[in-house]
């Protein structure tokens, strides 16, 4: 599974290139026991079957989302818009991404969480698991 987020990787240029290979390389050490894939054509990471955390290139830059992150009380994460509890940080330059507001983030991630794998069997309905 890691060739398919090599490899979308892969397809970006220059500084997005680099920012995704380097939120590869701390997504996995800091958060070993997710899964993940290409889910809706970005690489996603799951906790239970729930989608936890992913990025995706974004015209403006890469955007790293957390499916929970308004949640978080963190500034540097910028709430979605809707129903939805996501939130989300925009990297323009790999000198941006901090490790350890990504580690932080991803421990948060572990501890809260909107059930978005049930969503559609609740009518659209979020509840929160932890």
């Amino acid at each position: 599974m890691i060739e398919a987020i090599e490899k979308y990787n892969d397809t970006l240029v220059d500084n997005d290139k680099i920012i995704c290979d380097k939120l590869l390389k701390i997504i996995l050490q800091h958060f070993p026991e997710a899964e993940y894939k290409i889910w809706h054509k970005h690489p996603v990471w799951f906790f239970d079957k729930n989608p936890v955390l992913g990025y995706s290139k974004l015209k403006a830059g890469i955007r790293l989302m957390f499916w929970s992150g308004a949640s978080f009380s963190e500034d540097k994460l910028k709430a979605g818009t809707g129903k939805f509890k996501d939130a989300s940080i925009l990297y323009t330059s790999p000198d941006q991404i901090s490790t350890s507001d990504i580690q932080r983030w991803i421990e948060k991630g572990r501890s809260i969480q909107w059930d978005y794998k049930n969503i559609y069997k609740t009518k659209g309905k979020l509840t929160r698991l932890k």
